[in-house]
């Protein structure tokens, strides 16, 4: 549960509400985050992607930059059969955390997902933390610039 919220209260990411109707929400994170926290994270959505609308945040003490699905990177081993043909295909065990290949096909506004790239660029970011990644602990600003190449170049 985030810090100043009464034990009752809960946070969706963006459009989770409309997927979820069987859970209660008193809020949708945006592009601003809630006085709450205001002080200690950023936030921005990564708008214009069929499969998800991310919530991207930026903690201002540590300098980190935390991802949850559009940066990943599974270690050799992490699948096997079938599977472990995909996540190659897919970048998923790539040498450096990317933004696997099925995402970067469902970013169909471009526009907007580029907008949102220029605010979390414009952070200082030293790190950089993922759901499905070793963390990225130095030069976390040129690595999310390498790693999302793809939709600037």
């Amino acid at each position: 549960m985030a810090a100043g919220l009464s034990a009752g209260q809960a946070l969706r990411g963006a459009g989770l509400g409309l997927r979820r109707k069987d859970l209660e929400f008193d809020a949708e994170l945006g592009d601003a985050p809630p006085p709450e926290w205001a002080g200690d994270l950023d936030q921005v959505l990564m708008r214009g992607n069929r499969i998800t609308t991310e919530v991207v945040f930026f903690h201002k003490r540590s300098g980190t930059v935390l991802f949850t699905d559009l940066l990943q990177q599974f270690p050799p081993g992490w699948f096997h059969g079938w599977r472990a043909v995909v996540a190659r295909l897919d970048l998923m065990t790539a040498s450096e955390p990317s933004t696997p290949r099925k995402f970067r096909a469902a970013f169909v506004d471009r526009r907007a997902a580029r907008a949102a790239l220029r605010r979390i660029l414009e952070w200082p970011a030293s790190q950089v933390v993922m759901a499905h990644g070793r963390p990225v602990e130095r030069d976390g600003q040129a690595f999310i610039a390498r790693a999302f190449r793809w939709l600037t170049g």
